[in-house]
């Protein structure tokens, strides 16, 4: 592949996966976009739900299918090794906002807040929005995103091997990326049944999402990430981190 393609290429898979996410935003809290999670023809319930599961089951199955090393072995023998990633972003931007853009609505009311409770339920949602965003910056933001790979490849440059590292928020939860990710799915001042089924689908993806990454981890780095799981909780933050073990290193978390 030309290298000015390679780049424009992860650019393009960034711009719309970004896109993407701030659509989700939107969906999610009804601001800003001609599809909200709410928004649609009524239909009957059972068929709403049906769609809605199956639309999440595409996005988590393309997710995690491709996120496998035995995929990615497969999948680079078509393509260059620097694209395998901004593909995975790209698939992952598209898949989302098919999901959106073919939810079916359930608007019957779960909870509805105003005032003082809605701008908390919105505050919240920011919190998860920030944790989120914060979280990428701490490890490698452009290596997340593919960017670092295709600008590496262009500049004919190895990408460094991964580290094991524990900046920040990872030294009080193992993933703070889908902390976040579940905050801003549940924060909202009005739940109906159909973003209740959103957030709560997604949720279980993640769910399943971490368990795959958490045997990638394990395997990519041993003991070092042993010690990280029986020191720090997975999602919900412990008040009181325990202290690492003698000869474990402070580098650690990794993608």
């Amino acid at each position: 592949m030309n290298r000015l393609i390679l780049v424009l290429y992860g650019v393009a898979a960034y711009v719309l996966f970004n896109l993407s996410f701030g659509y989700l935003l939107g969906f999610l809290q009804e601001i800003g976009v001609p599809k909200s999670v709410n928004d649609g023809e009524i239909v009957s319930p059972v068929y709403a739900i049906v769609v809605n599961a199956f639309l999440i089951f595409l996005f988590g199955f393309f997710h995690s299918l491709m996120a496998r090393d035995a995929f990615k072995r497969w999948w680079t023998r078509f393509v260059p090794e620097a694209a395998e990633r901004p593909t995975y972003v790209l698939q992952s931007a598209v898949f989302l906002l098919v999901a959106m853009l073919f939810w079916q609505p359930l608007p019957s009311v779960i909870w509805q807040l105003d005032g003082v409770a809605a701008v908390v339920a919105r505050s919240i949602f920011v919190v998860g929005v920030v944790t989120l965003l914060i979280s990428t910056f701490l490890i490698d933001h452009f290596e997340l995103f593919g960017l670092k790979q295709v600008w590496h490849a262009s500049r004919e440059r190895d990408i460094p091997e991964p580290r094991f590292i524990q900046p920040f928020l990872y030294r009080v939860v193992r993933h703070p990326m889908q902390l976040g990710m579940v905050i801003l799915l549940f924060a909202t001042p009005l739940m109906t049944v159909g973003h209740l089924v959103f957030a709560s689908l997604m949720s279980v993806y993640v769910l399943i999402g971490l368990y795959f990454e958490e045997r990638s981890l394990l395997h990519q780095f041993g003991d070092e990430y042993r010690d990280y799981q029986a020191r720090v909780p997975m999602l919900v933050p412990r008040l009181f981190p325990k202290r690492a073990s003698a000869g474990v290193s402070e580098k650690g978390g990794a993608l």
